[in-house]
C-alpha cells in the first residue's frame, strides 16, 4: 500500500453556510459566504491560493459546468479550477482532490468548494439523473427512499430482527440526530422531535416514514488546505491534519452476482478497511472520536455504523438503543445534527461533514462541542446501495 498522506496536509481554514431554503441567494452567493468565512479562517490573501476544485452536481439549476462558474464567484487569481462530481461524494472529491495536490507538492495552498441549490429544482426529494447510457434500465421506476427501504428489509432478514425493533433503533437515529441539529445554528432542521412522532409519521417506502428521510437543501462550505510547516510558519497552532482520505466505487459486483444479500454497502467496508490501514487504526471502536457518516435515511446511518466496522456484525441496533452514539454516548454521530438536520446539498454535503470535524477538534463547536475529541471520520456515500462511490476520510490532531 502506498505511503499515503497521514500527517501531511493541515486545514488552514474553513467556512459554511446556513444551510436551509435559501431562496434570497443565488449559488455564487453560497460560495460566496463560505469561501469569505474559509479565508478569514486561514488567514491569507487571494494570491496564495495555487489552485482550486468545485463540487457541485446539479448543473441545470444555475451553478453550471466546469470551473468558470466559481473562478467567477470568487474572483480567483486565474488559477487552476477544476471541477469534481461523485453524485454524493462530490464534496469529499473535492477535497480529496486538493489535499493530494498539497501532499504531493504540487500546490502549496489549494481550496475545496461544494455547493448546492436544490429548491431551486422544483423536486420534492433528491432528483435522479442519469448515470449511463444503459445503467437505468436495470431500474426504471427506482426511487432514493425505495432504494435505501430494501437496505433496510434485506438488513432485517439477514438479521431476522424483529420489524418493530428496527423501526424504533432507526426512530432512536433521527430523535438523536434533531437533538444534535436544534443546537446548531446552521443546520436547516433545529427543532427537536420525540420517538412517536418518528413511529407515527407518514410512512414514505416502508419502513421508513417521514422522519427518516433527510431533506432537500441549500448550501456551500469551503476548505483550504497546506502543509503543516505553511500552516505553522502563518501562525497556526493545535493543527488539524488529514490521516486517511480513501473513496471505493462500485464496479457491478453488487448487481451483477448473487454474493451481494443487499443487507450492507460493500464499498463502504473497503473504503473503511483502507483509510484505517492508511492512518494507523487498528481499533476503531476505541480509537475513533466521532463520526459524521452519510445519513441520507436512518437506515443507512444504522447499517454504516456496521460498515465502518464500529458496531459488529447484527450489533448496531444495540448499540443505537444503547445510546452509544449520542452526543453523550462512547462515539457521538452526527454532532452537528447530520443530514437529517442540515439537508442534502448534493455537492456540498462532504465539506459540511468536514466542516464540523475540524469545529469539534479545535474547539470551536459552541454548543455542542465534545470534551477533547482527538479524531473524526467523515463517510460520504454517493449512488445507492447497490452501486455507489464511497469516501471515507478521517481527520485528526497533529501527531495523534
Amino acid at each position: 500500500m502506498a505511503a499515503g498522506i497521514k500527517d501531511k496536509v493541515a486545514i488552514l481554514g474553513m467556512g459554511c453556510t446556513k444551510f436551509g431554503e435559501r431562496w434570497d441567494a443565488s449559488p455564487e452567493d453560497l460560495m460566496v459566504e463560505a469561501f469569505n468565512e474559509a479565508m478569514q479562517d486561514a488567514g491569507i490573501g487571494l494570491d496564495r491560493l495555487d489552485a482550486a476544485w468545485f463540487s457541485t452536481h446539479m448543473d441545470d439549476v444555475g451553478t453550471g459546468r466546469g470551473g468558470t462558474p466559481m473562478s467567477i464567484a470568487l474572483r480567483l487569481p486565474n488559477i487552476g479550477v477544476t471541477r469534481v462530481e461523485n453524485f454524493c461524494a462530490g464534496g469529499s472529491e473535492a477535497f480529496r482532490a486538493a489535499s493530494y495536490a498539497v501532499a504531493s507538492g504540487a500546490c502549496d495552498i489549494a481550496l475545496a468548494v461544494g455547493v448546492e441549490k436544490l429548491k431551486d429544482t422544483g423536486y420534492g426529494g433528491l432528483p435522479l439523473p442519469s448515470i449511463g447510457t444503459l445503467i437505468p434500465q436495470w431500474y426504471p421506476t427506482v426511487s432514493a427512499p425505495a432504494n435505501f427501504a430494501q437496505l433496510a428489509s434485506a438488513y432485517q432478514a439477514h438479521h431476522k430482527v424483529d420489524p418493530a425493533l428496527l423501526k424504533r433503533a432507526i426512530a432512536h437515529v433521527s430523535v438523536k440526530s434533531h437533538a444534535n441539529g436544534a443546537k446548531n445554528p446552521k443546520a436547516h432542521l433545529q427543532k427537536i422531535i420525540t420517538e412517536e412522532q418518528v413511529l407515527k409519521a407518514p410512512i414514505i417506502a416502508e419502513p421508513l416514514g417521514l422522519f427518516d428521510c433527510c431533506g432537500v437543501s441549500d448550501g456551500a462550505a469551503a476548505l483550504i488546505v497546506t502543509t503543516p510547516e505553511i500552516a505553522r510558519s502563518l501562525g497556526k497552532k493545535d493543527l488539524v491534519t488529514f490521516k486517511a482520505l480513501q473513496v471505493s466505487v462500485s464496479n457491478g459486483w453488487e448487481m451483477q452476482s448473487n454474493e451481494w444479500n443487499g443487507s450492507y454497502v460493500h464499498t463502504t467496508r473497503i473504503a473503511a478497511q483502507r483509510a484505517y490501514k492508511e492512518a494507523g487504526i487498528t481499533k476503531p471502536r476505541d480509537q475513533i472520536s466521532m463520526l459524521e457518516v452519510h445519513d441520507c435515511f436512518s437506515i443507512t446511518e444504522l447499517v454504516t455504523m456496521e460498515d465502518l466496522f464500529i458496531s459488529e456484525q447484527g450489533g448496531a441496533i444495540k448499540d443505537v438503543m444503547d445510546g452509544f452514539y449520542d452526543a453523550d454516548g462512547k462515539i457521538p454521530c452526527q454532532i452537528d445534527g447530520g443530514l437529517k438536520c442540515f439537508g442534502h446539498p448534493i455537492g456540498a454535503s462532504g465539506l459540511r461533514m468536514l466542516y464540523e470535524m475540524y469545529l469539534q477538534l479545535q474547539g470551536r463547536a459552541g454548543a455542542r462541542q465534545l470534551d477533547d475529541p482527538k479524531t473524526g471520520l467523515i463517510h460520504n456515500l454517493g449512488g445507492q446501495p447497490s452501486q455507489n462511490a464511497c469516501s471515507v476520510a478521517i481527520v485528526g490532531k497533529e501527531g495523534i
